[in-house]
C-alpha cells in the first residue's frame, strides 16, 4: 500500500540522491531501513506482474542479509563503498515506489493496461540493482563469506534477468483491449470473459469493484490537469465504465451495506454538530482552505496570516500574544473536518490555490465511445431490474443508479434516457425502507438534470414526493424527498405546479419545524425556491412559515439561521410579507442577528429584511426599528466594514430612521409652539 505521504504521481518513480558528504555507515543504516519496507510488502498478492514482484523482492532479502551481516559487526566501512551504496540507495528507493503502485489496492486494472511500462521499470530497476552491487568494493568490506558470494550471485542473475510481460497478463490486457472494442460498437461483452478477467485480477466483490472505479476516478481528474494525457484520460474513462459495467452485471447484492449507511448516518449526525464560524480564518472570516496552526496554538489560513507575518505584525492576531517563531504547521485535522462538513451539507470546497476544484460530477459528456456505450447498457440493464426484479434486484438497481446518479451529468442523462425516472416514483410506495430510500436518492440526482426534472413531473411525481415527506419510512427518505422538491423550485414551472399542490407547502414548512437538521435546511432553501413565484407568498404565510422561521433564528446552526434569514428577507420584500413579518416577533430577532452574526451575506440579508419593512411597512416599521436601541450602532458598522452593497442598504435604513426623528422633532416643535 503507497505511504500515507506518497503524493507523487502514480507510476512515476522519483528517488533522491544521497548527497556526495554522507558517510557510508549512514548509508548503510538507510538501506537497512528501507530493505525492510521493502520486504514488509512481500505478503501482498501481487496480482499483476506477480513473477517480478517476488523476484525483486527476493533479491532486496538476499541483499538485506549482507547489509545487516556488515552493521552488526560494526566494523569500519571504507570510504569506497558510498558510490555503490548510494546507487543502491537510488535504486531502492525507486523499487520501493514501483513495489506499492502494484500493490495498491484499487490500481490492478490499471496496472494490467500500463504493463509494458510497469515491466520495463521492473527491468531498469533490477539492472540498476545489479550494477550497484557491481561497483561495491566486496574484498573490503567485513561481511561473512557465504553473503558476499550470495551477492555476486544475486548480482549475477540481476543482470542476466529479462523481465518482460507475464503470458497470462498478457493474455487478459488483450482481452481487456477486446472487450473495449465491443462496447464501443455497441456489443454486450460475454460475462465469461468478464470474470476470467476479473478473477485473473482478484477482483472478486462489488467493493473491488467499488475500489478499482475510485482509484481511476482519481487518476482521471489528476489526468485533466495535464492538455497532454487526452489519451489517457479517455483510457481511463473507458476502464471506468467497464468496472461500472461489472459491478451492475456481475455481482447480486452490495458488501455491507447496512454497515455503510449506519457510517454514513454516523458522520452525517457528527457533522451536524459542526460550527461553520469555527471552521472560518479569524482573519479573513472565509472557510479555512489551507489551515496552519501556528506557535500559539491558534489555527489560521495560511494565505491570511502569512500577509500578516510578512506585514511586520509578530503577534497572534486572536491572543495579541507574541510570537517566539513564525513557524506555520499544517494543520489536517482542521482540513480533513472541513471537506467531510462541506461534503455532507453539499457546501462547495474551495481550493488553496484559487483553482476551481476538479469534479466529475460536473462532467456532461462522454469520456469515451466505448464509455458511452457501457453507461447506456448499464442504465437499460439497471432500469430491467427495476420493472421486474426481485424485491433485492430492485434495491440493488436502485443502489446502483444511487451512485451512478452522484457520478456525473452524462450518467444522469443515460439514466433518464433509459426511463427510469417511472420506475423510481413507482417504488416511492414500496414498504421495503431500503428501495424507499435508494429510489429518493436516486431520483434526488436524477432532479438536478433538466430532462430528469421534466421527466419527474411529466410522471405525475410531485404528489408521490410530497408523501415521501409526510410518511417516509426513514428520515434520510424524508430529507432526500425535501431536495428533489428544491431542485425542481429552481424552475419557473415547476415552483409554480408546486405551489398549487395543496399539500405541498404546507408539508415543508412542518418539516421546517419538525425536521431533522437537513430536513430543516432543504425545507427552507426550497421556500426560498418557492418565493421566486409570487403567487406563492400568500400559502407560505398562511402554512405558518414565519413563526416556523422566527423559532430558526434562535437556532445555535448558524448556517440554518443564515438561510432562515434569506428566506424572511425574501418574504419582506412584498407588502403582504411586510405586514406578516411586523405582525410577528422576527423583528427584535432579526436585530440580534445583525448584531451577533459574523456572516456577511447574513448580515446583508438581514439588513435588505429591515430595509424592506421600512420600505413597505411605512412609520409604523421605522418606529418599531427606533424603539430597539442596538440596531443603530450595526447599522454604522456595516456602512463602515460592510460590503458596498450592504453599506448602502444600512445607509438607506439610518435614512428612514433619521427622517422619522425629523419628523418627531418637527411635531414637537408644532406642539410646543401651540401651547
Amino acid at each position: 500500500m503507497p505511504h500515507p505521504s506518497d503524493s507523487r504521481k502514480f507510476l512515476t518513480l522519483p528517488a533522491v540522491q544521497p548527497g556526495a558528504d554522507v558517510s557510508p555507515a549512514t548509508l548503510l543504516c538507510a538501506l537497512v531501513a528501507l530493505a525492510d519496507e521493502i520486504l514488509a510488502l512481500r505478503s501482498n498478492p501481487f496480482p499483476i506482474h506477480r513473477r517480478s514482484a517476488r523476484e525483486a523482492i527476493r533479491q532486496v532479502g538476499a541483499i538485506l542479509e549482507f547489509l545487516a551481516d556488515i552493521r552488526g559487526r560494526g566494523s569500519a566501512l571504507p570510504a569506497s563503498a558510498a558510490v555503490g551504496f548510494s546507487e543502491l540507495h537510488l535504486a531502492l528507493q525507486k523499487l520501493r515506489h514501483l513495489l506499492w503502485d502494484c500493490a495498491r489496492p484499487g490500481a490492478r486494472l490499471w496496472v494490467l493496461m500500463r504493463s509494458e511500462l510497469v515491466s520495463n521499470e521492473f527491468q531498469m530497476l533490477v539492472r540498476s540493482i545489479s550494477t550497484a552491487l557491481d561497483v561495491l568494493p566486496l574484498a573490503s568490506i567485513d561481511a561473512a563469506p557465504e553473503l558476499k558470494e550470495l551477492v555476486r550471485l544475486v548480482r549475477e542473475q540481476a543482470w542476466r534477468a529479462t523481465v518482460g510481460t507475464e503470458p497470462a497478463d498478457a493474455m487478459a490486457m488483450r482481452s481487456m483491449w477486446s472487450i473495449l472494442g465491443q462496447f464501443k460498437n455497441g456489443i454486450a461483452p460475454n460475462r465469461i470473459d468478464l470474470r476470467w478477467i476479473l478473477d485473473h485480477l482478484r477482483i472478486r466483490s462489488w467493493n473491488d469493484c467499488s475500489e478499482e472505479i475510485a482509484f481511476l476516478e482519481e487518476l482521471f481528474l489528476a489526468s485533466l490537469d495535464d492538455d497532454d494525457e487526452e489519451e489517457e484520460a479517455a483510457l481511463l474513462g473507458s476502464l471506468m465504465a467497464f468496472m461500472v459495467y461489472c459491478r451492475v452485471v456481475l455481482f447480486d447484492a452490495v458488501d455491507d451495506e447496512k454497515s455503510s449507511e449506519k457510517q454514513s448516518k454516523a458522520r452525517a449526525r457528527a457533522m451536524s454538530h459542526v460550527n461553520l464560524d469555527h471552521l472560518r480564518c479569524p482573519i479573513s472570516l472565509e472557510l479555512m482552505t489551507d489551515p496552519v496552526t501556528i506557535a500559539t496554538g491558534q489555527t489560521y489560513d495560511r494565505a491570511s496570516i502569512s500577509k500578516w507575518l510578512k506585514s511586520g505584525c509578530l503577534t497572534c492576531p486572536v491572543t495579541g500574544e507574541k510570537l517566539t517563531n513564525s513557524s506555520l504547521v499544517p494543520n489536517s485535522a482542521i482540513r480533513n473536518l472541513m471537506e467531510q462538513f462541506c461534503h455532507e451539507t453539499k457546501v462547495p470546497i474551495p481550493e488553496p490555490n484559487g483553482k476551481p476544484k476538479r469534479d466529475l460530477t460536473r462532467t456532461a459528456t462522454p469520456l469515451s465511445a466505448a464509455a458511452t456505450e457501457a453507461t447506456r447498457m448499464v442504465a437499460a440493464f439497471l432500469v430491467h431490474k427495476l420493472a421486474v426484479g426481485t424485491n433485492q434486484e430492485r434495491n440493488k438497481a436502485a443502489h446502483e443508479i444511487r451512485k451512478l446518479s452522484k457520478s456525473n451529468i452524462f450518467n444522469r442523462a443515460c439514466l433518464v434516457e433509459a426511463g427510469s425516472v417511472p420506475w423510481l416514483l413507482y417504488h416511492f410506495s414500496s414498504s421495503d425502507p431500503s428501495i424507499q430510500d435508494n429510489a429518493v436518492a436516486a431520483l434526488m440526482s436524477l432532479s438536478k438534470h433538466p430532462s430528469g426534472g421534466k421527466a419527474i413531473v411529466e410522471a405525475g411525481g410531485l404528489g408521490l414526493i410530497v408523501d415521501v415527506i409526510r410518511v417516509a419510512l426513514r428520515v434520510e427518505a424524508q430529507q432526500n424527498a425535501a431536495a428533489i422538491l428544491f431542485y425542481l423550485s429552481s424552475d419557473e414551472e415547476y415552483r409554480t405546479e408546486i405551489g398549487r399542490m395543496a399539500e405541498a407547502i404546507p408539508t415543508l414548512v412542518e418539516l421546517l419545524r419538525e425536521g431533522t437538521y437537513r430536513g430543516r435546511k432543504n425545507a427552507i432553501v426550497t421556500l426560498y425556491g418557492l418565493l421566486l413565484c409570487p403567487d406563492n407568498l400568500r400559502k407560505i404565510l398562511v402554512a405558518g412559515a414565519i413563526p416556523a422561521l422566527t423559532s430558526i433564528l434562535s437556532s445555535d446552526r448558524a448556517d440554518l439561521v443564515n438561510d432562515a434569514v434569506a428566506v424572511l428577507a425574501k418574504i419582506a420584500e412584498g407588502h403582504d410579507g411586510t405586514t406578516a413579518i411586523l405582525k410577528s416577533s422576527a423583528v427584535p430577532h432579526l436585530v440580534a442577528f445583525l448584531r451577533s452574526s459574523t456572516s456577511r451575506s447574513g448580515r446583508e440579508n438581514c439588513v435588505s429584511a429591515l430595509l424592506s419593512l421600512c420600505n413597505n411597512g411605512g412609520a409604523k416599521a421605522v418606529s418599531l426599528l427606533e424603539q430597539i436601541p442596538v440596531l443603530m450602532p450595526s447599522l454604522y458598522s456595516l456602512v463602515t466594514e460592510g460590503s458596498p452593497q450592504a453599506g448602502n442598504k444600512a445607509r438607506s435604513l439610518l435614512n428612514h430612521i433619521h427622517h422619522l426623528h425629523d419628523q418627531e422633532d418637527l411635531v414637537m416643535m408644532g406642539v410646543v409652539h401651540a401651547q
